[in-house]
């Protein structure tokens, strides 16, 4: 099971398998990407109700003297609630998240699915 110069088959569909779920998530990412940008900018009242956070790693591979070295990455969400009564959740970064408590009432600029401000009364 060798093609050309000896790289084996399983190699190439495992490369191949990658390079096309990379660009699935490239692709993805830029329809949301186009979509929220199709939508108006609103800025409505707004109470924060849920945070939650999300953490993956993964292995990197053997650094110089073999050990194994990993990645880890946190996303940041947060629940607003508006007044009618509906709820959106948000990716939000770091920063945005460590500054917004649950039970924060304020005013939340968003455009599509994409936080863009939460100012606090």
């Amino acid at each position: 099971m060798f093609i050309g110069i000896g790289i084996p088959v399983l190699f190439i569909l495992l490369f191949v398998t990658v390079i096309v779920i990379v660009v699935i998530f490239i692709v993805r990412g830029t329809m949301q990407y186009s979509k929220n940008n199709k939508f108006p900018v609103l800025a409505v009242d707004a109470v924060a109700v849920t945070k939650r956070t999300s953490t993956s790693s993964f292995a990197n591979g053997a650094d110089a003297a073999g050990a194994m070295t990993y990645h880890m990455s946190t996303e940041y969400y947060i629940t607003f609630e508006f007044e009618t009564g509906s709820r959106q959740e948000f990716t939000v970064s770091g920063n945005v998240y460590g500054m917004i408590a649950e039970g924060d009432k304020g005013r939340l600029t968003f455009q599509g699915m994409r936080f863009l401000e939460f100012e606090r009364f």
